[in-house]
């Protein structure tokens, strides 16, 4: 399986509308040129322009909600999102906690073929979580995310525990890192550490050249 490189829009205003989809572009340009895989997590908002002008490229959404249809005012449905060109999702990101119970219920109602990242502050979260079978787990200390300091520097054993735990907790369940994650050492020492990928933000969302950064992200892999 393929290296995954997670790119998390959030709401920074350099990937927001047009923004995005130039952001997504270059994502799909560099996805073209390496055997990782680059994911785009954008906001919904932009889901359907993003994968209108990225049609290769894996495009994800940030957060879906376990509703059916009718009075759910302000929530996302999964299937509204799919149908605009989800093509996966996160959920319990750090800045967008929910339950277990929401990620067990939201796992239950998706496809089995729609992945999705289930977010975890620390081993035991991951722990949690991966009883739930999400595709894949991502962790990342709060404290470190948005920082300087890649997670596989600041604390590379919560990396490497955090793998060992989820493949014992459950061996499908493919493990990523993120929090502070910048440049292709970062990436290669995740790697070195027991993930399969890196799931980062700022690094490449607030970059002056986000394509030479994205390119970089690969070119030790």
């Amino acid at each position: 399986m393929s290296t995954l490189i997670v790119v998390n829009f959030k709401t920074y205003a350099s990937a927001q509308g047009e923004a995005a989809v130039a952001l997504a572009q270059a994502m799909a340009e560099v996805d073209a040129t390496t055997d990782a895989t680059m994911v785009a997590v954008v906001s919904a908002l932009d889901l359907s322009a993003v994968k209108a002008a990225a049609p290769n490229l894996e495009v994800w959404t940030q957060h879906l909600d376990p509703i059916d249809w009718g009075s759910n005012t302000g929530w996302l449905h999964p299937e509204t999102a799919m149908a605009r060109g989800a093509t996966g999702s996160i959920i319990n990101h750090a800045e967008h906690k929910v339950s277990l119970e929401h990620v067990k219920t939201l796992l239950g109602q998706l496809p089995n073929n729609f992945p999705v990242c289930a977010c975890a502050a620390n081993i035991e979260e991951a722990q949690a979580l991966a009883a739930l079978s999400p595709t894949f787990i991502a962790v990342e200390p709060p404290e470190l995310i948005g920082g300087d300091i890649s997670v596989t520097t600041a604390d590379p054993g919560i990396v490497s525990g955090t793998a060992a735990a989820v493949k014992e907790a459950n061996p499908n369940v493919r493990v990523l890192c993120g929090a502070g994650v910048k440049n292709g050492a970062d990436v290669a020492k995740a790697i070195e550490l027991g993930t399969e990928g890196v799931l980062l933000a700022s690094g490449v969302t607030k970059a002056n050249d986000p394509s030479a950064v994205l390119r970089d992200l690969v070119s030790q892999l």
